[in-house]
């Protein structure tokens, strides 16, 4: 069984000079090959790659097509049979690989699996996004076992044990192949920033399970591309994050559940307002805008009014987060 392990570039030659040797180290040479997808870099990556790592299949694209419509591009030229995307700035760990593809090929029923993403920055921490497997709650906030929203877990063991959960994170994500291309790959619409959420979603409603192997290990340095402070990127989680619920949900909930999140918006671009963040205000209201206008180019249909909906939180995560004063941890939720 062939696996490809295709990293995405856009500028970030720094990165790939410091975690590109140990990918490579501890990559098995047999049954596993790596792919870097070069998005327009400007800053010397193609030029180094082409000096240094010869034995790294190349894929150049002439400007930046974003996480999605890059990965999309470059998986029509790359045949196996499952597809590891990851990101240039996540180091990886001995047996990091085989244990995500034997994980795969133990259970057919997993369409998506992910490790366990740990901080690069503080090794002892989850990160922020990922941490060790993705879940969401009723108004399609997302949160993760280890990080709920602003509260990060350090890693005493306590999720060690594989589990079926919501989303993967993009940053280090198995996928079969067939299952990639049967769903038409990511939504080019979302450019980056909630794909792999919608992605995964939309692989729950044929069926498929998504799951947390956290016995492989990955160390993700995460805002490389975008900080996580960054209007820009406030403004793709929240145009995505609408668009996601609009694709993905039933239509008996779909529009209460997305006029209670607008509502919710607002609010916290009130918050900005008020405590003079005027970007980061911008930012949501044309979130909102832009969402209008790609939900009527948007392809949209429901797979199933019944589907799978392991790692879906009945409730609100801001509530019971605020409600802890700030303290909750993944352990002290329940989903039913």
């Amino acid at each position: 069984m062939d696996t490809a392990i295709v990293i995405l570039n856009w500028n970030g030659l720094h990165f790939m000079k410091r975690f590109l040797p140990v990918l490579k180290a501890d990559t098995p040479k047999e049954n596993f090959f790596i792919v870097v997808a070069d998005n327009g870099s400007t800053d010397g990556s193609v030029d180094w790659l082409k000096a240094e790592h010869p034995d790294v299949q190349l894929i150049e694209f002439d400007k930046n097509y974003g996480f999605t419509e890059g990965y999309n591009r470059a998986f029509r030229e790359i045949e196996a049979d499952y597809y590891i995307l990851l990101n240039s700035d996540v180091e990886v760990t001995p047996g990091w690989a085989e244990t995500l593809i034997n994980f795969m090929e133990d259970n057919p029923d997993a369409g998506i699996c992910q490790p366990k993403i740990l901080s690069e920055a503080n090794r002892d921490t989850f990160e922020y996004a990922g941490a060790a497997g993705g879940f969401i709650d009723h108004f399609g906030y997302p949160f993760c076992r280890g990080r709920i929203l602003s509260n990060i877990e350090k890693d005493h063991g306590q999720y060690d044990e594989e589990e079926e959960i919501f989303w993967a994170a993009g940053a280090c994500m198995v996928v079969r192949a067939s299952l990639y291309h049967h769903l038409g790959g990511l939504d080019d619409l979302f450019f980056a920033h909630m794909e792999e959420i919608d992605f995964c979603w939309r692989a729950k409603l044929l069926g498929f399970q998504v799951w947390a192997v956290p016995q492989a290990k990955i160390y993700h340095v995460g805002g490389g591309t975008l900080p996580n402070n960054s209007p820009r990127k406030l403004y793709y989680n929240y145009r995505n994050n609408l668009l996601m619920l609009y694709k993905n949900l039933p239509g008996n909930v779909r529009w209460r559940i997305i006029t209670i999140r607008k509502f919710m918006d607002f609010l916290s671009a009130m918050v900005y307002l008020v405590t003079f963040k005027w970007s980061w205000c911008k930012a949501v209201f044309k979130a909102h805008r832009d969402y209008r206008k790609l939900k009527k180019v948007e392809d949209h249909s429901v797979f199933s009014e019944e589907f799978n909906d392991i790692g879906h939180l009945r409730g609100s995560i801001l509530h019971k987060f605020f409600l802890s004063g700030k303290k909750l941890t993944f352990d002290q939720l329940r989903f039913k």
